[in-house]
This record gives structure tokens, C-alpha cells and sequence, in this order.
């Protein structure tokens, strides 16, 4: 991010933050070797400057009965402004869809979508994603296997 200059303290507390949201500012103080007071300020700078942008937990999509995650790469029927917004905005709309990115290549766009099952993301394929109106064709590729899913950024 432009304008905001990280320091190896400020990089630490991201690196630890990443992986631990719920340490306390006392425990993190402690990790980080500054007292609570400029590690609280630190935090807070980051989260105005907008580096830090939420907290959350990381569910685990099987133990919540998400037991389908699939990439849908996506073509649009043209690639004007109004029909790649009007297609971003129907898939806002659809809590399925946890990841959506513009895309190079053969595809406009590539989603990451997670259903119950197959049926259920049968279903949703034809009755909300076929169905947006800028969408011309899709090709899906089911997730078999994971071997490596992170949020944490390497800080540079």
C-alpha cells in the first residue's frame, strides 16, 4: 500500500496476527518485545491505514456441511463495462461464490464455489449462475484434493 511504511515490528505483528487473530494485545506485546501502550497503536495504525481489513475465523468447509468446492471459469457474452459490472453484481448476490476474480486467458472470470454436495451444486449452477444473464459459458473444475490453502500473506 502506497503512503505506509512497514518496519520489522509492524511486519511481525502482521505475521502473527495472521495466524492468531485472538491474541491478546498483552500476549502479542510479549511476542513482539514492546510494552501493550505502542503495540495497541501499531495495531490500530494498521487497521486505519487499511493493511489490516478484518478479523474472522476460518471454518472448516467439511465440518460445516460445505463437503463441494469447485473453480468455475466463466466467459461473458461481451466485455463491455456494463455487462462485466452487471455480472460482478449478480454474484455478490450469491453466498456460493466465496472467491470471484477477473481473469487473462480463455475465461472473463474464475470463481471458487462451494456447495453441500454435487446435486447441490448441480443446482446452483443452473438455477443461479447459468442463469445470470451476461454469462455465455462455463466450464468447472471440481476440487479434488487440497494440499495447500493459506490466508497469510508473506509480507515483503
Amino acid at each position: 500500500m502506497s503512503g505506509i511504511k512497514l518496519d520489522q515490528i509492524d511486519r511481525k505483528v502482521l505475521e502473527i496476527l495472521q495466524t492468531n487473530a485472538k491474541i491478546t494485545n498483552a500476549q502479542l506485546s510479549k511476542e513482539i518485545g514492546l510494552s501493550p501502550a505502542p503495540t495497541l497503536e501499531r495495531v490500530k495504525k494498521l487497521e486505519t491505514s487499511g493493511i489490516i481489513q478484518s478479523y474472522h475465523a476460518q471454518l472448516n468447509r467439511d465440518r460445516v456441511g460445505l463437503g463441494v468446492t469447485t473453480f468455475v471459469q466463466v466467459s461473458l457474452v461481451g466485455h463491455k463495462k456494463q455487462v462485466t459490472e452487471s455480472f460482478v453484481n449478480a454474484v455478490k448476490g450469491i453466498p456460493e461464490i466465496i472467491e470471484c476474480h477477473h481473469i487473462t486467458g480463455s475465461g472473463d472470470f474464475l470463481l471458487k464455489v462451494i456447495a453441500k454436495d454435487i446435486a447441490s451444486y448441480q443446482v446452483l449452477m443452473l438455477e443461479k449462475i447459468n442463469e445470470i444473464e451476461e454469462v455465455a459459458s462455463t466450464q468447472t473444475m471440481v476440487i479434488l484434493s487440497t494440499f495447500k490453502e493459506s490466508k497469510v500473506l508473506p509480507i515483503p
